[in-house]
């Protein structure tokens, strides 16, 4: 089974593919569209150049290895919903069963703006999120498992047994843990974006209340708010 899991920036997406992998019948991919979403889109990203070298920049190769058979009986596919810009193929998705991690947007700026300054509404994925989930429940007839992940921090195992029983998967507690340290897996801009997760065996304690804002990047929350808003109305509870 290819599980596309779908997540903006800064959303426990690393934590949660480290969860799967811990498994053990589970092979794992870490946004195999970046290097594609910054050759067409040309932003300067962090380690850009590193980044264009290490994947392939054609998204019909990327989009070719997305449905290749894998040893494994699981492959989960951790997908940055903002590299789905339209000249990204989705041909390939019928060949996965999706879900959606969510994250509160207040949380998720706070975060990016500590890694890259100046974010925009296209950087943080929230309305390619939701059209993706409406272009999901429309080829399925069906809405795909939300997952929110304050909810995961705030109770992991009933949280991951949720996800796990609505993709038709085994729970196993050893989602729970993982060593310590970069994974193999990992993509080369890990320096960049993955210094907690590195430090973690675990997923981190419940969250605060929501950070308080600067004036221009709560702006960018409040118009975040109505994508997350209509996603969060379909998560799952443990």
């Amino acid at each position: 089974m290819r599980i596309a899991m779908w997540s903006g920036p800064r959303n426990l997406s690393t934590a949660l593919m480290y969860a799967f992998r811990a498994r053990g019948d589970c092979k794992v991919s870490d946004e195999p569209f970046y290097a594609a979403y910054l050759a067409a889109t040309g932003l300067n990203h962090p380690m850009r150049d590193a980044i264009l070298a290490s994947q392939p920049q054609d998204p019909a190769v990327v989009a070719q290895t997305l449905t290749q058979d894998q040893p494994k009986p699981l492959w989960y596919q951790k997908h940055m919903t903002q590299h789905m810009i339209p000249q990204m193929p989705r041909d390939w998705m019928g060949s996965c069963r999706h879900a959606f991690l969510i994250r509160h947007p207040a949380r998720v700026i706070a975060s990016y703006a500590r890694k890259r300054e100046a974010p925009v509404h296209e950087d943080i994925g929230f309305t390619q999120q939701a059209e993706l989930f409406d272009q999901i429940c429309q080829s399925s007839g069906t809405a795909p498992p939300v997952i929110d992940s304050t909810d995961i921090r705030a109770n992991p195992a009933p949280m991951l047994r949720a996800l796990c029983q609505a993709l038709d998967i085994p729970y196993s507690d050893a989602m729970l843990h993982w060593p310590e340290g970069a994974k193999p897996e990992d993509g080369i801009w890990a320096p960049v974006w993955y210094h907690a997760v590195h430090g973690s065996t675990g997923f981190d304690a419940a969250e605060g209340p929501l950070p308080e804002l600067p004036k221009a990047y709560q702006s960018l929350a409040d118009a975040a708010l109505p994508a997350y808003t209509r996603l969060a109305a379909h998560k799952l509870t443990g």
